[in-house]
């Protein structure tokens, strides 16, 4: 009894694809490069945010599963899914979606009403991805960025700061990076018959990733340089010395390329890069200069 209780307990925490709440540490944005980390009311809201953006990014992961559960039977990872084995029935899991998107959207509201508007429509952007918006070609992987966006923009409303334009910039950039080569690594995964599980494929070839890959690289390169040198971060972090990050952000981005390209992996980002211990350094390092940079200068004027 106790094993068969265990089992499916572990198959509906499968559904709800935990592994994936490490893109909800976006929101955490805000408040690192708006001084404010140290503020224990302020970081206790941006919590209380990631952990809405967490159960309204389970709740679109169980309506996707369950609209592309015949789909994702012909998928080679996505066919283990509870609900693409039947493990889990599709009414309790419409249960479990209206539960978790119910219970999410109240959260937001106690907070404020900021952050309920923006917490709606990410639910309502990644809803309509999920029923649709995810055939488009292009747009399929510009909507998946947009949804980084709001979680950035969802960090700052919650504690009523302004994001930097060129914060929402970066992390546009840097999702799209992110989402057009796990479309690479899907591609050269399914070959011809990827359609049958994801119709956007159809409109890719690899080549015309490979190109926009390269694209979206450099510019979120530029970006994030002249993010660090610019002006108004200048003024608000009292010098220029977060260029000394940039290293940081190539390493980074080019340890993701090696990955896709020489390792062919990519296809979930969220456990490649936290698997890979190169990756994780380099990403710890970026924050501790991010840190020392913003904190040891002060709040600027």
């Amino acid at each position: 009894m106790d094993a068969r209780v265990s089992g499916r307990a572990r198959e509906w925490i499968r559904l709800l694809r935990p592994e994936q709440w490490t893109k909800n540490l976006f929101v955490f944005a805000a408040i690192v490069f708006s001084h404010h980390i140290a503020h224990p009311d302020f970081l206790l809201r941006v919590a209380a945010a990631f952990a809405v953006l967490c159960l309204l990014s389970s709740a679109v992961y169980v309506a996707n599963d369950l609209k592309d559960r015949e789909a994702d039977r012909n998928h080679p990872g996505k066919k283990d899914r509870p609900l693409a084995r039947g493990t889990i029935r599709p009414g309790p899991a419409r249960a479990a979606f209206f539960l978790l998107a119910g219970s999410g959207l109240g959260c937001a509201l106690l907070l404020d009403e900021g952050m309920l508007a923006v917490s709606g429509g990410y639910f309502a952007l990644m809803t309509a991805y999920t029923y649709g918006l995810k055939r488009v070609v292009i747009l399929d992987v510009m909507v998946i960025a947009a949804g980084f966006v709001l979680r950035a923009v969802a960090g700052g409303v919650v504690i009523a700061v302004e994001v930097s334009p060129w914060l929402l910039i970066c992390t546009f950039l840097l999702a799209l990076f992110l989402a057009l080569g796990k479309r690479r690594h899907e591609l050269l995964l399914l070959g011809p018959e990827g359609a049958n599980t994801r119709s956007a494929l159809s409109s890719y070839s690899a080549p015309f990733l490979d190109q926009m890959i390269s694209v979206v690289t450099a510019s979120a390169l530029v970006a994030y340089a002249l993010y660090t040198f610019s002006p108004e971060t200048v003024r608000k972090f009292g010098s220029a010395n977060l260029l000394f990050t940039i290293p940081f952000v190539l390493f980074g981005i080019f340890r993701y390329l090696y990955i896709l390209y020489h390792r062919g992996e990519g296809g979930t980002p969220e456990r490649v890069l936290v698997r890979d211990l190169p990756f994780l350094g380099n990403l710890a390092l970026w924050l501790i200069v991010v840190l020392v940079v913003i904190y040891k200068a002060g709040p600027g004027p």
